[in-house]
């Protein structure tokens, strides 16, 4: 079977060793990014869902500002591992903060009571669609990427950095970049497991 989406989608893996080059310019990934959210669905069309776009020494910033959170949280001798692994998150070229604005959120449920409860949840459903927009548009355009969450610890200190609304919230971290190494083999549970097909 032959698909393009889902050709797109086999190409998309979490790639965690990163280089600080890129395939194509800085304004076309911008562009990438900005169309990949644009074009992602939302519940009753709030589009919630905010990315702010991290380059060079700005992305590097974002990553020295989780290792300030998680320095007096790790033991002093296991944190070398951890700034390790936060190194090479910074060592991409760029990172993709995703939030989650409140505002339309809230304003839905003023306007619809009867579903009041389930627009936060609508929400994160968004940010999810949109973090995988915009990494499967990445890995198609031959960047590679992972996604992370080091939120809540970070978001006062990135808010600050930042000037960010105080109806975003934080939910999730996306570094990219060239591909440093290679990426591991995915692997699938059993499709009987997974799947129940009727009619």
């Amino acid at each position: 079977m032959s698909n393009a989406f889902l050709d797109a989608a086999t190409r998309r893996r979490t790639q965690y060793s990163l280089a600080s080059e890129l395939p194509i310019p800085q304004a076309d990934v911008t562009a990438l990014i900005k169309e990949a959210v644009r074009q992602s669905p939302s519940s009753f069309n709030s589009q919630s869902s905010r990315a702010v776009i991290l380059f060079g020494a700005e992305s590097r910033k974002f990553w020295d500002l989780v290792k300030d959170a998680l320095r007096p949280l790790v033991p002093a001798d296991g944190f070398g591992a951890t700034e390790a692994k936060i190194d090479s998150f910074a060592a991409g070229a760029g990172t993709v903060l995703f939030y989650e604005d409140s505002a339309p959120i809230r304003a839905l449920q003023e306007q619809f009571p009867l579903y009041a409860d389930n627009f936060p949840v609508w929400s994160e459903h968004s940010t999810g669609i949109a973090q995988y927009a915009v990494w499967t548009a990445l890995a198609e355009a031959g960047i590679g990427a992972s996604l992370q969450h080091y939120n809540p610890l970070v978001d006062a200190a990135a808010a600050a950095e930042w000037d960010i609304p105080s109806s975003w919230t934080l939910r999730a971290q996306m570094p990219f970049g060239a591909h440093a190494g290679p990426i591991g083999e995915k692997t699938f549970i059993d499709d009987a497991i997974r799947f129940r097909v009727h009619g």
